[in-house]
């Protein structure tokens, strides 16, 4: 079978926008091709700094011929109607078109339209250049003469080359003829800018790879991450050294080179002074360079590896000399930030936070310090933690963001306010806390452990939901300027990890209160919110998002660790025999009240009459029986938060709401026996009630 190369060369793609491209790619062309009806064994994509690459395996040389029958409207429907159907079936007049009957709704115009097969090469000649014009680039821009026409093509920076081949293995692939903006496509592509900067002649994708690599470009980028990375250990290694790996920085690293060479540098031992953090930060954000580690110790060496484009012909030694310098001169201005920074203490940097909005309708950062601080000393008995020390820590959690250090390094917020907080003698709770209010940060976060912490983070996160739920700044869509997802899906964590007792509509009410003047915070819309996440985050440990829904309908279900424990309890219920029979049961006697309900005109809401059912058949005396021992034991069980001991008592209906259904006519000619036989129902309803709204169980 056939195989397209494709490879899109340019001046330069940026790091951060090469995963996304290679994936656009081969979506944009593999969908194209099936939409045509052209089938393939596999694709994959390809980056490097300076191109795109796409091999699509097992293509057809030819695509089948079609047939399709489209039926159209009515014979005899307006005129406008039948035009459309003639247009859209690529046909003149409805001579050309045929007629079918439906026995229930007459006649109707058909259409057979019957396309032949096409060449595959002729496809891709078509569909290719429309893919490189529109290709959906982040930033692009436009160059060269060509640049002020209307209509001149964008790419990511200047593209330089296209090549195209289509064909199989055994013969001599062909070139798919197009071009785009004056680029015509071909054969020949360049190796590595300044290590083999000649023209390269390739057809097929193996000799393409092996022809790159020959020219000092390893095109998968993955390749270049395995390369970099066990390079960087062994020459750590034998230096006595331990790499301090980072999958985020390899990633970028691996995207700006194609040719990696890995080198390592050093600096002043006395720089080990900074933070270990600081010290990695430095390096990583300025010079995209990996930090060591004294073998087997957690101490930073005074060493770093660098990933070099070239081979130098001096073994690197001016690549590294000039790398050192930027790093000394970096780490020169963070020694300076850390020494700046441990002279004022915490406190004093706080009148600053009074100039920082943090939001324009929410106030000042120092504002919403005072918020979180209220909140998380309210928080802390419930938590097992000291009001004093929740409220010292709420206190001084920002204070290190008008920090130099902070203020050059963002990502170091909450880390550098724990060591200035420690350096100047607050308690290790109080310094915990600074760091680790922010936590957790995503579904794999540690989870805060201190009770002082855990109030805190909190407090921070209902106060930023709160907020902005009153002034109306929720999600929407894929929308989430605010983080607010990530900020519930940390409440959801904190209160399940750590078994937290917590009546989110009291605390959403507290924050609440703590906005006044600012709007109000519709309290039953953030629990749905809140109700929504914990289906996303509990859906990946195989709960049922119907379960989570049926608990939530309940009302009064704000303690998410109730609520988690009465979905895990009904899940084992519903997966036992008894648990799914009793949902059919609970199904069948819903859908008779309701079609009665709706005839009648009427809720039958009300308690059964006892007397009558103990007076009518031997099943519907069993059931009434049932039913008010079930209700009473599963709502003491509810009460005392046995959920388990609450299905258990609803198991025991199982066997008497079969006998009812099956012995017992519920629509009696005698009207008063229908009405309490559907009473009876209603108190099935009601039982169930106890531990969930069956309702909304699916199944």
């Amino acid at each position: 079978m056939p195989d397209l190369l494709l490879e899109l060369r340019s001046e330069e793609i940026p790091a951060r926008m090469q995963r996304r491209a290679a994936e656009d790619l081969k979506k944009l062309v593999t969908d194209a091709l099936v939409e045509r009806g052209f089938l393939y064994e596999g694709a994959k994509a390809f980056s490097t700094p300076r191109r795109l690459a796409l091999h699509i395996a097992g293509l057809p040389a030819r695509g089948e011929a079609v047939r399709e029958e489209r039926r159209g409207p009515r014979v005899g429907a307006p005129e406008a109607a039948v035009q459309g159907f003639l247009k859209g079936a690529g046909l003149t007049s409805l001579d050309q078109a045929g007629t079918v009957t439906d026995p229930k709704k007459g006649a109707f115009y058909l259409a057979v339209i019957e396309r032949p097969g096409r060449e595959t090469l002729d496809v891709l000649a078509e569909l290719l250049p429309e893919i490189v014009r529109t290709f959906p680039w982040p930033k692009s821009m436009r160059w060269g003469a060509a640049s002020a026409e209307p209509g001149s093509l964008r790419w990511v920076r200047p593209l330089q080359s296209i090549v195209a081949t289509f064909g199989p293995e055994t013969e001599t692939p062909e070139v798919v003829p197009f071009s785009v903006s004056g680029i015509a496509a071909g054969t020949v592509t360049y190796g590595h800018r300044f290590l083999a900067p000649e023209a390269i002649e390739v057809r097929r994708f193996d000799d393409y790879i092996q022809a790159l690599e020959r020219a000092k470009v390893i095109l998968d980028p993955e390749r270049r991450k395995d390369v970099i990375l066990h390079d960087a250990r062994d020459l750590a290694f034998a230096r006595g050294l331990d790499l301090v790996e980072d999958e985020g920085l390899l990633d970028e690293v691996s995207g700006l080179v194609e040719w990696p060479v890995v080198l390592m540098g050093s600096f002043d031992e006395a720089f080990l002074d900074i933070p270990a953090e600081a010290i990695r930060a430095t390096i990583r954000a300025n010079q995209k360079c990996f930090v060591l580690r004294k073998s087997g110790l957690e101490d930073l060496a005074p060493a770093f590896i660098l990933v070099s484009n070239l081979v130098a012909s001096d073994g690197g030694q001016a690549i590294t000399a000039g790398n050192e310098r930027v790093v000394r001169a970096r780490l020169s201005d963070a020694k300076f930030f850390w020494d700046t920074d441990r002279a004022v203490p915490l406190e004093d940097r706080l009148p600053k936070l009074d100039a920082i909005v943090f939001h324009e309708k929410l106030g000042t950062q120092g504002e919403r310090i005072a918020r979180i601080g209220a909140m998380a000393q309210d928080l802390a008995p419930l938590l097992g933690a000291d009001p004093a020390l929740a409220a010292r820590a709420a206190r001084l959690a920002k204070a290190d963001l008008v920090t130099e250090m902070v203020g050059e390094f963002p990502e170091l917020q909450g880390l550098m306010g724990r060591k200035y907080a420690a350096l100047q003698g607050e308690h290790d709770s109080v310094c915990a806390a600074i760091e680790e209010h922010y936590k957790p940060l995503g579904p794999s976060d540690r989870v805060p452990s201190d009770p002082v912490s855990i109030a805190v983070a909190l407090a921070d996160k209902l106060d930023t939901l709160v907020g902005f739920w009153a002034i109306g700044e929720k999600p929407t869509g894929s929308k989430d300027p605010y983080a607010l997802r990530r900020a519930a899906l940390g409440v959801i964590r904190l209160v399940l990890d750590r078994s937290l007792r917590l009546r989110l509509l009291e605390q959403v009410g507290a924050a609440d209160r703590g906005l006044a003047g600012r709007g109000g915070a519709d309290a039953k819309d953030l629990l749905a919110f809140f109700a929504d996440r914990l289906k996303v985050y509990l859906r990946d440990q195989g709960a049922r998002h119907d379960l989570i829904d049926a608990v939530f309908a309940l009302p009064g279900q704000d303690d998410l660790l109730m609520v988690v424990r009465r979905v895990e309890a009904l899940q084992t219920f519903l997966d036992t025999e008894d648990g799914r029979n009793l949902l059919a049961g609970y199904k069948r006697a819903a859908n008779i009240l309701r079609i009665e309900e709706k005839k009648d005109g009427r809720a039958y809401d009300a308690a059964p009459d006892a007397g009558l059912a103990a007076a009518g058949e031997p099943a519907e005396r069993a059931l009434a029986e049932a039913l008010g021992w079930a209700r009473e034991t599963a709502s003491a069980a509810v009460a005392r938060e046995d959920f388990a001991g609450a299905m258990q008592a609803l198991s025991t209906l199982r066997a008497p709401v079969d006998a009812f259904f099956q012995d017992v006519t519920v629509n009696a000619p005698d009207p008063g026996l229908r009405e309490n036989r559907l009473l009876l129902l209603n108190a099935l309803r009601a039982a169930t009630r106890e531990v969930a709204e069956f309702a909304k169980i699916e199944g």
